[in-house]
């Protein structure tokens, strides 16, 4: 079933929950679809008065912001055994590449990364947890988490919401177009730093010391 028609078969108050907790989840860094979830669900505010969309951004910035903290606190906590275990559980998420990627682009860009990678799918999953493993001060995560936070999930919102407005005689055919750009957006970003990631785990494995007698 298509994921704005199944949103649209359950109460507003479950939508604002579901959207909330599922881009938590995704902040938290459990690898789930939250920007697909929320694109279709700020469509559907666009076509039914009961779904408030200032609602649903508010509750998509929550869940981003209180997601990422809870990241951050288990990543400060467990450290890099934390990193190794993800990498057991989700090789394709959390590969050795893949956290040298992003922990390049923290060491590089600091609360900036924190910042721009709720906009990248993949980051979205590492930003809070690598920044807890890495120590970042929790005043510098905090300012960055909240305002990625409210300028991706509201802006978000605010940008399908209008554009839905807008398009109102072809939005059937516009949330179809919505999920497909989703899901591209987010491929896209996945392939690139999949890509990156190998160049580095490459890199990793060159500089490694070759055991003597070998």
């Amino acid at each position: 079933m298509h994921v704005q028609e199944w949103l649209d078969t359950v109460p507003a108050a479950a939508v604002y929950a579901l959207v909330g907790v599922v881009i938590g989840l995704e902040s938290l860094g459990i690898p789930l679809p939250g920007e697909i979830v929320l694109v279709s669900a700020a469509l559907l505010s666009s076509q039914h008065a009961g779904i408030d969309p200032v609602i649903l951004g508010a509750c998509a910035s929550i869940g981003a912001i209180v997601g990422d903290s809870i990241g951050y606190a288990i990543g400060r906590k467990g450290g890099r055994p934390l990193l190794a275990w993800l990498g057991k559980k989700f090789p394709k998420h959390f590969s050795e590449g893949h956290i040298a990627t992003a922990e390049r682009s923290f060491q590089k860009w600091g609360m900036w990364a924190v910042f721009f990678g709720r906009f990248v799918a993949l980051l979205r999953i590492f930003a809070g947890p690598l920044a807890g493993v890495l120590r970042m001060p929790y005043w510098k995560f905090l300012i960055a988490n909240v305002l990625g936070g409210i300028v991706w999930a509201g802006g978000t919102t605010a940008v399908i919401y209008y554009v839905g407005i807008v398009a109102e005689s072809w939005l059937k055919r516009f949330s179809w177009l919505g999920l497909v750009a989703a899901v591209l957006v987010g491929l896209t970003s996945m392939l690139v730093l999949k890509r990156k990631a190998k160049q580095a785990q490459a890199v990793h494995q060159e500089a490694e010391p070759v055991p003597a007698g070998e």
